[in-house]
């Protein structure tokens, strides 16, 4: 039986049908993954912590924050102020200011992450990574749904398990990007400990959640032949 958990990208569900969708996921999933752009570090824009609040109206799952933005301490203190329950940010801008952002957040009671994009390196986050709830893997060209899956970047799963393993670092292992039928058995061997699922694993397979989320379970189990205990 698989322990992975299953994270939803909420920037891609059908909002006609938000509260529907999120009464059926708060009963299966372990979080949402809300994506939070501002147009510049990448060029589409999304949701906001508006969202996550809205969110909150329904859903008592912890929800977790995907900064795609140039200005991470604005973004971490809005964050803070609503309380998200994990702020993740991007590795490639926060140099200079990484301890004092991460420790902003833990004072704050909250956990902090990092995103590392499929060409940034973890070595760009080896000087905090002890500090780290988590580290999110970008398995796609951040900024839109949809974009080609890089199997390369996978291969930065399985090094900071190795490295968590010899090291006893806390931080968890979350992939984002094309995690669905075609791409679940790499995953698998890979071996994050989140899977976030957005449109093409999860709200694009039907129109109803609950088939949807049914099929999404059916095609994890065929390619791992794991049971998912969702």
């Amino acid at each position: 039986m698989s322990n992975v958990q299953i994270s939803p990208s909420l920037m891609t569900m059908d909002l006609d049908k938000f509260k529907t969708q999120l009464e059926f996921l708060d009963q299966h999933v372990d979080s949402y993954h809300i994506d939070i752009m501002d147009g510049h570090f990448v060029p589409n824009i999304t949701l906001s912590p508006w969202f996550i609040q809205e969110v909150r109206k329904i859903s008592k799952r912890p929800m977790s924050a995907h900064l795609m933005v140039t200005d991470a301490p604005f973004w971490v203190q809005q964050l803070i102020d609503i309380k998200c329950e994990c702020i993740c940010m991007p590795a490639e801008v926060i140099n200079g200011l990484a301890f004092r952002l991460i420790d902003q957040i833990h004072d704050a009671g909250l956990k902090a992450g990092v995103v590392l994009n499929p060409e940034t390196p973890i070595s760009v986050v080896e000087p905090y990574i002890e500090l780290l709830d988590k580290i999110t893997i970008m398995t796609v060209d951040p900024g839109f749904a949809g974009q080609r899956f890089l199997a390369s970047a996978l291969q930065k799963i399985v090094a900071l398990r190795a490295l968590r393993d010899q090291n006893g670092y806390k931080y968890l292992i979350e992939m984002d990007g094309s995690s669905n039928r075609a791409h679940f058995k790499m995953i698998d061997e890979a071996d994050p400990d989140i899977y976030i699922v957005g449109r093409s694993g999860l709200f694009g397979l039907n129109d109803h959640i609950d088939t949807a989320w049914s099929q999404m379970v059916k095609d994890y189990e065929e390619i791992t032949g794991k049971k998912l205990n969702k």
